[in-house]
């Protein structure tokens, strides 16, 4: 099942019990499954037509009298257009919006650079008091969103809308703010951080070649850009001889560079090396190719890797 269907099955169940719930979109239809919810509930679901930054001064006011409204449209208009209205209208205004958006990165495969962001984590970390948060496969992808309704502030949800393999068991818990230790290589080795389903399957493919060549490797799964898991990365970090960071984003303002502060912050001398889009814009590809056109492929994790120990 693909992760937009997974998680709009989720958010139907809640609402059915919460009548707080309202869905809104900016003119997705199908590809956001939206439809569902519009069945269900016509009465909680806003289409604002393709007016990204309408939607989230509707979604805002709803929020004011109490109600928990999820917006939602592609990651490219979740940060870049509406980030003005969501950063007053949402987070400073202390209102729960959760923004949800979908298509991050090289998921946006044939809409192209126009819809391909590689910037929206940095535009939201820097948002204060503002939790960020990719869900990596489709159970992961529900615990959040249960941790995301209970959460009384704004949220943005970073969402995968293709499928993704399961990897968590079903009983499976999940907070904000918390990461996940997904392969245990022991200390003294190369510790994969990563973020989102795209980068984590790529991270466990190429732990897992690297292991046959006798390098052992430890893969954390983030969930959680803001906050992040500081007490969990930096007891792995401290334990380890190289950190890679593994996004599908610039390599600037997200993962990559949460990482780096944490470690000179906490003056800790571990090299990093951080995967990922290398100041450049989208482009137009499948999304196999570009991941391999932007470095983010397991080959390259693999390369960073053995060049790095080599070093």
């Amino acid at each position: 099942m693909d992760m937009r269907t997974v998680f709009m099955d989720e958010l139907l169940k809640t609402a059915e019990k919460d009548k707080r719930i309202v869905f809104l979109d900016a003119d997705l239809g199908k590809a956001g499954a939206t439809a569902s919810f519009a069945d269900s509930y016509p009465d909680r679901k806003i289409n604002a037509g393709v007016a990204e930054s309408n939607m989230i001064g509707i979604a805002a006011g709803l929020a004011s009298v109490g109600k928990i409204p999820f917006a939602h449209t592609f990651g490219c208009f979740a940060s870049r257009r509406v980030f003005d209205q969501f950063f007053i209208s949402a987070a400073y205004a202390k209102l729960g919006v959760k923004l949800v958006g979908t298509d991050p990165g090289v998921a946006a495969a044939f809409n192209g650079g126009t819809h391909m962001p590689f910037e929206d984590l940095g535009l939201m970390r820097i948002i204060p008091g503002l939790p960020v948060i990719e869900p990596s496969d489709p159970v992961s992808c529900i615990g959040l969103l249960r941790s995301v309704i209970d959460y009384p502030g704004p949220v943005y949800f970073r969402l995968y809308r293709k499928e993704l393999p399961v990897l968590y068991k079903e009983d499976e818990t999940f907070e904000i703010g918390k990461a996940k230790i997904v392969k245990n290589g022991g200390e003294g080795g190369v510790l994969l951080l990563a973020l989102g389903g795209i980068m984590l399957n790529e991270a466990l493919l190429a732990a897992n070649e690297l292991e046959e060549r006798g390098v052992h490797v430890s893969v954390i799964d983030v969930l959680s850009l803001k906050p992040l898991d500081e007490d969990l990365l930096l007891k792995e970090i401290k334990e380890s001889k190289i950190v890679l960071t593994c996004e599908n984003h610039q390599k600037k303002n997200g993962l990559g560079s949460a990482v780096a502060e944490l470690i000179a912050e906490n003056g800790l001398s571990v090299p990093l090396v951080r995967i990922g889009v290398d100041d450049l814009f989208g482009q137009v590809g499948t999304e196999e190719w570009l991941k391999m056109n932007y470095g983010l492929s397991h080959e390259s994790i693999i390369q960073a890797v053995l060049h790095r120990s080599a070093m």
